[in-house]
C-alpha cells in the first residue's frame, strides 16, 4: 500500500496530471507526469480500467503497481504528480516487465516535462 500522503485522491488532480502532464506510453502502461510548485511529497494515482480484466485481475494489477511505485517515490521529487494508467497487457505482464515499463515511462515523461516546462500550477 502507498502511504496516505503519496496517494492521489482528488479527481481534479487526476485530470490536471493527465491533461497538462507529459505522457509516455509503454506496452503495459502509460505514465502521465507533471510538476507543481507545491513543496509537498510526490503523489501517485493509478488507473486500471475494465479493459484490463475482471475485478480480480484489476485488483491484482493495482497491487503489483502499488508495490512497484512505492520504492520509486523518493526518486520522483517533491511536487511531482504521476498517474499510471494500466493497459490491457498489464494483466499478463511479468513484474520485471511492469517494472521496466514503469521506470522507462517515468524517465521519458520526466524528460518530456522538463523540455516542455510542464506543470507549475495546482
Amino acid at each position: 500500500m502507498l502511504p496516505a500522503a503519496h496517494r492521489m485522491r482528488r479527481s481534479a488532480d487526476f485530470e490536471q496530471t493527465v491533461r497538462r502532464g507529459a505522457r509516455a506510453g509503454r506496452d503495459t502502461l502509460v505514465v502521465h507526469l507533471t510538476t507543481t510548485t507545491d513543496p509537498g511529497p510526490p503523489v501517485v494515482g493509478l488507473v486500471v480500467s475494465k479493459a484490463v480484466g475482471n475485478a480480480v485481475v484489476r485488483n491484482r494489477v493495482k497491487r503489483r503497481l502499488r508495490a512497484l511505485v512505492r520504492p520509486r517515490l523518493d526518486a520522483l521529487g517533491a511536487g511531482t504528480l504521476v498517474v499510471v494508467r494500466a493497459q490491457s497487457a498489464a494483466s499478463v505482464a511479468t513484474s520485471d516487465q511492469l517494472a521496466r515499463d514503469l521506470d522507462g515511462g517515468i524517465a521519458r515523461a520526466r524528460d518530456r516535462a522538463t523540455r516542455r516546462g510542464t506543470g507549475h500550477g495546482r
